[in-house]
């Protein structure tokens, strides 16, 4: 009985010492601090923006960056994920963004082109949310240029902000090469088929440098808008004007001459390519955009030394333009972090920390001058005078329907060189997704 007793009592202190001491091992009593954990990373995700751009080489890239720097320092416990996705113009980031919006991935904020891309693509799919408090708050209305203001915009709501603005319609060329060829910078557009032709015959290899689909595109769109007055040019895509028309064939043909006298390898190249060909002086000249200006000083070239410009002959006094915008995405993870990168991208210090790397002046009216070079002092100047006319290639005259079927049509004409079959395809384009009736 006694040792009964004892094994008892035994039982008795053993049972007491695991009570007391199970609530302070049990893993139930960690499991509050082990949740508070797992949150900790689900806050630092919202303190993030996700922007999607094309904008990966050259001064693209280098601008971008430059604003990315304004940001981090205004906001530096937001992190800025760059989302950039390379290709010409857009191309194929534009479709991947296409694909991530089908299949319920948007990023927070996107690129787009101030115009039908941006109101006929993705305001028509409820895609983006209005910005028009940000816009007062912000007191935009007052730097922003008017021009703009209705391209951003749809049923009173405004959609994006401009980060800046471009110019399509420059002719660039290397002044050694026509000095040697004995070549004046042409004004006209006749005055440009003959400059080709006497460079052609002094030996140079090519007359006129272009790169893959979107730039024989872009150099379309400015011949067009050279062999025509900016009246004409603008009514083909207010549906006033008419593609079937003889000026339109006249311009066609233009395109056509002035096609042969660019390089063969055209399609593998990229528009850096090209462009640096004049640069390097194995070219004469180069159809592009503004942004070709920001390449040529990242190489380190000189103004009016290694290159010089000029509006497309045919095309003085007008400036055919594209800006540059972002968006607030509809179903944007982070909205508050995509307002605070939208108030620097429509703010001066963004706006003129971006555009004097990349190659572009400032949408703001407002930008410090003396921030720019003497191409983009022009350029501000031209700006403010010139007849002003949208891009096609640039997403500004034209929807997406509309430009595919173009492209359509102008990929077809690159390998036939059928004006008439061209012009065909260009009416019923507009008939089809445009404004133009049958």
């Amino acid at each position: 009985m006694k040792k009964l007793s004892q094994l008892f009592t035994l039982l008795l202190v053993l049972a007491f010492v695991l009570s007391a001491c199970g609530p302070a091992e049990t893993p139930a009593a960690e499991e509050p601090m082990e949740e508070e954990s797992a949150e900790e990373p689900m806050e630092d995700m919202a303190n993030q923006v996700e922007v999607f751009s094309w904008w990966t080489g050259g001064g693209e890239a280098a601008g971008l960056e430059a604003m990315i720097e304004v940001f981090n320092a205004e906001y530096p416990d937001i992190e800025f994920i760059n989302a950039a996705v390379a290709g010409g113009a857009g191309t194929n980031a534009r479709a991947v963004l296409a694909t991530r919006l089908q299949a319920g991935e948007s990023p927070d904020s996107w690129q787009g082109h101030a115009g039908q891309e941006l109101i006929g693509t993705y305001v028509a799919a409820d895609q983006i949310q209005p910005l028009n408090d940000l816009y007062e708050e912000e007191g935009w209305l007052d730097v922003m240029p008017e021009t703009l203001i209705p391209l951003i915009s749809d049923n009173g709501n405004i959609y994006s902000v401009p980060v800046n603005i471009h110019r399509a319609n420059v002719l660039w060329y290397n002044p050694a090469v026509l000095e040697d060829a004995g070549v004046e910078v042409p004004t006209t557009m006749d005055e440009f088929i003959a400059a080709l032709e006497t460079l052609q015959a002094a030996g140079v290899e090519t007359p006129l440098a272009m790169g893959e689909q979107w730039t024989a595109m872009h150099l379309f769109e400015t011949v067009l808008l050279g062999s025509m007055t900016p009246e004409e040019y603008n009514a083909l895509w207010d549906g006033t004007g008419d593609w079937g028309s003889a000026t339109v064939t006249q311009a066609l043909e233009n395109y056509k001459t002035i096609l042969g006298y660019t390089n063969s390898d055209a399609t593998s190249l990229t528009w850096q390519d090209a462009s640096v060909l004049v640069v390097d002086g194995q070219a004469a000249f180069n159809v592009m955009g503004d942004w070709a200006e920001g390449y040529f000083r990242e190489l380190g070239k000189e103004p009016m030394v290694d290159y010089g410009w000029a509006p497309v002959p045919g095309s003085v006094g007008n400036f055919q333009f594209l800006s540059d915008s972002f968006v607030l995405s509809a179903n944007a993870p982070h909205p508050e972090a995509t307002i605070a990168w939208l108030k620097i991208c429509g703010s001066k210090e963004g706006q003129d920390a971006f555009n004097p790397v990349k190659g572009s002046i400032p949408a703001r009216s407002d930008g410090d001058r003396s921030l720019y070079g003497v191409y983009l002092q022009s350029a501000m100047d031209d700006w403010a005078s010139d007849v002003v006319v949208g891009s096609l290639t640039h997403g500004v005259v034209a929807n997406d329907s509309w430009k595919t079927e173009i492209d359509t049509a102008l990929g077809l004409f690159l390998g036939t060189q059928d004006v008439a079959t061209f012009q065909s395809g260009l009416v019923t384009a507009c008939q089809s997704y445009g404004p133009c009736s049958e």
